[in-house]
């Protein structure tokens, strides 16, 4: 981030960690910016979320031998942390906490909606196209879980899992975090019922007010560039994201080629 350090009372990240090369060093850049005693909230999927359909996707590719895929759903699988991996990361960040978890399911009629519902759509299906490989190869897998969905759940809905964490931790330096440490060993736990748990969030009433001063928009200066200038740039559109599914085309009929 190119912030400096000790910036900010409250540092947000809605879904983007898994996005990020490491979830470890993602979380220190968090804490780097947080002022002594902000905190970093975190928003992100952990292990076993979507595991259902990761477990079709892996019989699929198993039975019809797509060996190279199966090893690229392994290692998007493997993305997914677990909450044991995301408690080391907070405390190699030194941030106190926890993760608080919501695990529940969403319901599809079939395999079409499951696939064009906007969770799905504009979420890990980009990155399950990258997996299945390019072209018709591509093409032959989905036709392949189409199939394999429609057959498993055939009059019942398919439903997937979905183990949402939310990190929640406070700033702090890495003496405090060790004499907290040291204190919890020497306490012995007492077991209470949640009922007899009173959370204490212990948040700052209102976050301090000044921490970034931003230029007065009447003393900004903009440049503007003609088109086709030296400036000018085109967005690429990644191809293998945008093809359509022939499989969940209205009307697609299956490959004569699949049955060989």
């Amino acid at each position: 981030l190119s912030f400096a350090d000790d910036v900010y009372d409250l540092v947000v990240c809605n879904l983007g960690l898994n996005e990020m090369p490491s979830l470890e060093v993602a979380l220190r850049d968090f804490a780097r910016v947080a002022k002594q005693g902000g905190e970093v909230r975190c928003t992100l999927p952990l292990a076993g979320t979507f595991e259902q359909f990761h477990d079709l996707y892996r019989e699929v590719l198993i039975k019809h031998d797509k060996h190279e895929a199966l090893q690229r759903l392994e290692a998007y699988a493997a993305r997914y942390p677990t909450l044991d991996h995301v408690e080391r990361c907070m405390k190699t960040a030194n941030l106190s906490g926890g993760v608080e978890i919501e695990e529940f399911s969403l319901l599809f009629k079939s395999s079409r909606e499951f696939f064009f519902a906007p969770v799905i759509e504009y979420g890990p299906l980009a990155d399950w196209k990258d997996i299945a490989g390019g072209g018709q190869e591509m093409q032959d897998i989905f036709w392949y879980i189409k199939e394999a969905i429609d057959a498993y759940f055939d009059g019942r809905p398919f439903q997937v899992t979905v183990k949402a964490g939310c990190l929640i931790g406070r700033k702090e330096d890495a003496a405090t975090m060790l004499a907290q440490a040291a204190v919890r060993r020497s306490v012995p736990s007492i077991q209470r019922s949640f009922e007899e748990d009173e959370e204490d969030t212990d948040l700052p009433l209102r976050i301090a007010a000044g921490s970034v001063q931003m230029a007065d928009p009447d003393d900004l200066e903009v440049e503007e560039i003609a088109a086709g200038g030296p400036g000018d740039f085109e967005i690429e559109i990644d191809a293998q994201a945008e093809q359509e599914l022939e499989a969940f085309i209205e009307g697609a009929k299956r490959p004569h080629h699949l049955d060989d």
